[in-house]
């Protein structure tokens, strides 16, 4: 199959630099394609066969680019809307270049975990309603949930529009807070599941996507690329 691509969009994802640095390695003669020095960083490169090398050291072509985020609030989980600040905003120029998108959504006040990737396939794959793909919430209520409401949410809760939800797991912690894993998506479902057992939810932070925790480390508005082991065994489930 030929992947044919810009020479700095290659570089520029491969890590080299911005596509301000690649222009002044080109300029410098220090970036060769097939063994011949460039001086174009436009010109058109095949992914899988060109032989990219900058100072003679070869450069291997990164295609997809798969970041964990801790999302804050007043973030939309969106490539852009009109008047809040989306996530992408939050990233810096190297992951921008790879144009990814969220696999997913998340309330403008909810926090936690979003994946952003370019990758469609497994984007589809983790949205899709046939694929159940679990995800754990930390939900802080007014009201603390008993045993009652975790048998309601098991059997599934009929919400405000007469939709009952699937099997959903509810673990009641100290205090207020609760850990909620649900295998579907609907439009602010969280909420709404609480507020049909008469609470109402506080805080709102996602926590895990399939069996892959949020990196603990990670602060409110930062990001990491995904480890090897972690991509794996994401696309394992699903």
């Amino acid at each position: 199959m030929i992947d044919i691509i810009r020479l700095d969009k290659y570089l520029s994802n491969s890590g080299v630099g911005s596509r301000k640095d690649i222009k002044s390695l080109v300029k410098k003669g220090l970036v060769t394609v097939d063994g011949r020095t460039v001086s174009d960083p436009g010109i058109r490169v095949d992914e899988n066969t060109s032989d990219i090398r900058v100072e003679n050291n070869p450069i291997a072509y990164k295609k997809y680019i798969y970041l964990m985020m801790n999302k804050p609030a007043g973030y939309v989980s969106a490539t852009f809307d009109k008047h809040f600040p989306t996530v992408l905003d939050l990233l810096d120029e190297y992951c921008l270049s790879f144009k990814p998108f969220p696999a997913g959504r998340l309330d403008i006040d909810t926090e936690g975990f979003v994946l952003l990737t370019n990758d469609g396939d497994l984007s589809h794959r983790i949205l899709s309603p046939k694929k159940h793909v679990k995800k754990t919430y930390m939900v802080v209520s007014d009201i603390p949930a008993d045993a009652s409401d975790i048998t309601v949410f098991k059997d599934g809760v009929v919400l405000d529009d007469g939709y009952k939800t699937m099997s959903a797991q509810l673990a009641p912690d100290k205090d207020n807070t609760s850990y909620l894993t649900l295998q579907e998506g609907k439009f602010h479902q969280v909420k709404r599941m609480f507020e049909a057992v008469g609470k109402h939810v506080t805080y709102l932070k996602r926590i895990s996507i399939g069996n892959l925790p949020l990196d603990e480390s990670l602060a409110p508005g930062e990001y990491r690329e995904l480890t090897e082991e972690e991509i794996k065994q994401l696309c394992e489930e699903i």
